[in-house]
């Protein structure tokens, strides 16, 4: 059975690496990979094989694996939920120094204003518990940081564009990467 979730965990996880690195060229759309954004796919490289060499030269438990194979399915779900919702919007990769001229709010933006990053928190989540050791939180924790970052810069930006009052009103109302338990 370990085996086999190990089997499942890699492929799974596998997968949905190659689905962020296809988005890069199939979703996105800035002229130019940004510095920061190098930064994050050597960041992403480095993670998927740190976590592939912790799943395959320990054991985890099946429950571990389990729920961190549910967390990196649920995380798929909402990133191709995001990519649906914003295929027409041309978004920009993180850390792109243009500003945005478009704003969506439909799909899982109804509920938080960064689906990507959330989706990518949770994939790296669900994998570090697949792993099931605490050195694996340290990648996780970097990822949090970086999407932050990357989040709170793209919410600037919205402030010297046409979307600016508009963005406002929907930052009131939606989540920043969970959704609003209660709605202002």
């Amino acid at each position: 059975m370990e085996t086999a979730l190990d089997i499942a965990v890699t492929c799974v996880s596998v997968i949905v690496v190659g689905f962020y690195t296809w988005s890069l060229r199939g979703h996105f759309s800035s002229p130019r990979m940004p510095a920061g954004m190098k930064v994050v796919s050597a960041a992403v490289t480095l993670t998927t094989l740190c976590f592939l060499y912790l799943l395959w030269s320990r054991q985890q438990p099946v429950a571990a694996q389990l729920v961190g194979l549910g967390l990196e399915v649920a995380a798929t779900v909402l990133f191709w939920w995001a990519i649906s919702a914003s295929r027409k919007a041309r978004l920009r990769f993180a850390f792109d120094p243009d500003k945005p001229d478009s704003l969506v709010t439909i799909g899982p933006y109804r509920l938080v204003r960064h689906p990507f990053y959330t989706s990518y928190i949770i994939f790296w989540t669900g994998w570090a518990i697949a792993t099931w050791t605490l050195w694996a939180a340290l990648p996780v924790l970097a990822f949090v940081v970086i999407y932050v970052v990357a989040a709170k810069g793209e919410e600037s930006k919205f402030a010297a564009t046409p979307l600016a009052i508009e963005y406002e009103a929907y930052r009131r109302r939606t989540g920043f990467l969970i959704p609003k338990l209660v709605r202002a």
